[in-house]
């Protein structure tokens, strides 16, 4: 369906209603009133006159107060997507996954309502993971990944800005990640599973992307069509570093190891990048399954020439299975129309990878509980303090000692006494009182029992 309505303008309406008119309506009024006293006796004049002013000042007071502007309209973005995974030709089970979902109607999946989405204030999520790990472990990595995700971005409440949603993609899939670990950790029949991530959270016109491991993300812009994620990749990096060129890529031998995954540490590293949509836009997330075995010439010329989302998954995964189809093949496209603005040739061309800068979170100490910074405050206080007085051994107060001079002193400080250690030479310790104690009520006891027998 291609809903291609025309944009609605967002133009205000021009600047001053009020008191601009009452300038120009006072001044008109003045000039007929010189016009009419010349050609009209003095009386007569004088009469318009005043006439033509009370009408200019009960026009004045009707226009100061002009009727509320309407409210400026958001910018609508609708969009038609579809996503499909297949097995493969090798593979005897699939381990990806794939997420489509309208968050503000919290619904998921490939319904027709689905499919055809108004994006809402909540935003619209889509993503693709490629498990890894064997047996059943890549299969539940992903869906663990793909269902964490949904369900933290879905139980938040409306993003303020486009910063609070990119920092809630982020923290989603971290939080995906730790949840992988820790189920690993609990299942000895799923050490080492992981999942790669690439995840796209929409909101306005600024698509976000959060991305861990190979799977990717392209946009067709007219007739270009751009990777605008980075893989995680030891082949990607071999290759940014100089030392491998794309075809040699293509053959080297260590091209399916990845340097993160969730699932695979406790913490990740998000590579969270942004793009500005524009009309006629079309997304395409993918794993290696696809990207591995189709040229990016070929995924062009599916995106370019064919206009049905669920008709260019098809024609791209039956393309990966005819190239070999040695992994799992999944991908979702997106076709974003509404009231996008249209690309201009400047910005077809200028269409690239783009990190997205989260703004710096608040200081730690902000946001810590009282109970954290007690603990923190005594641990600071023992290291720069210096060793208590001997009253403080017998109980007494520490205050009450007039040669301690506070822990106010920086580290490393001098102060008068600090050079001398006070080691307590007086008195017993408390055990062996007790034991000189109990012994010599014993020797009484016996004593006493040799004596009266």
């Amino acid at each position: 369906m291609n809903n291609s309505s025309a944009p609605e303008t967002d133009a205000e309406p021009e600047k001053g209603p009020a008191d601009p008119q009452i300038e120009t309506s006072s001044s008109e009024g003045d000039s007929s009133d010189e016009a009419a006293a010349s050609e009209k006796p003095n009386g007569a004049g004088a009469s318009t006159s005043d006439e033509a002013k009370d009408g200019a000042g009960e026009a004045a007071e009707t226009k100061k107060d002009p009727t509320p502007e309407p409210p400026k309209a958001k910018t609508e973005v609708r969009l038609r997507l579809f996503g499909r995974t297949d097995v493969g030709q090798v593979r005897e089970h699939n381990e990806d996954n794939f997420i489509v979902a309208d968050l503000s109607k919290e619904s998921r999946g490939l319904m027709e309502t689905d499919r055809n989405q108004l994006v809402g204030e909540r935003g619209t999520l889509m993503g693709v993971c490629d498990g890894m790990g064997g047996a059943a472990a890549g299969e539940v990595a992903s869906q663990l990944a793909v269902d964490i995700i949904y369900q933290r971005m879905a139980a938040s409440e409306v993003p303020k800005n486009r910063d609070e949603l990119a920092a809630r993609l982020v923290h989603s899939i971290e939080s995906a990640g730790l949840r992988i670990f820790s189920e690993a950790k609990l299942d000895r029949t799923r050490r080492g599973m992981g999942t790669t991530a690439t995840i796209a959270a929409l909101m306005d016109d600024h698509l976000f992307l959060g991305q861990v491991g190979d799977s990717r993300a392209y946009i067709l812009r007219g007739d270009r069509l751009v990777q605008v994620t980075r893989d995680q990749s030891l082949v990607n990096q071999l290759i940014e570093a100089g030392q491998l060129t794309e075809e040699e890529a293509e053959t080297f031998e260590h091209n399916n190891i990845i340097l993160q995954a969730l699932g695979t540490a406790d913490t990740v590293q998000v590579d969270l990048t942004f793009v500005e949509l524009r009309y006629g836009d079309t997304l395409m997330l993918c794993s290696d399954g696809l990207s591995g075995m189709v040229r990016n010439d070929e995924i062009r010329e599916v995106l370019r020439t064919i206009d049905d989302p669920l008709e260019a998954c098809k024609a791209l995964t039956d393309r990966a299975n005819q190239a070999g189809g040695h992994d799992n093949i999944t991908v979702v496209v997106s076709k974003f129309e509404g009231d996008l603005a249209k690309p201009s040739a400047l910005e077809i061309e200028t269409l690239k990878y783009q990190k997205y800068q989260l703004p710096p979170p608040p200081p730690s100490n902000a946001t810590m509980p009282e109970p954290s910074r007690r603990v923190k405050d005594l641990n600071q206080s023992k290291v720069s303090s210096r060793p208590p007085s001997r009253s403080s051994w017998h109980g007494d107060d520490p205050s009450d000692d007039p040669t301690d001079d506070g822990d106010d002193a920086a580290p490393g400080s001098h102060r008068h006494g600090d050079d001398s250690i006070d080691i307590p030479t007086e008195g017993a310790p408390q055990w062996l009182l007790i034991m000189m104690i109990a012994s010599a009520v014993a020797c009484v006891t016996i004593a006493g029992y040799y004596l009266l027998k």
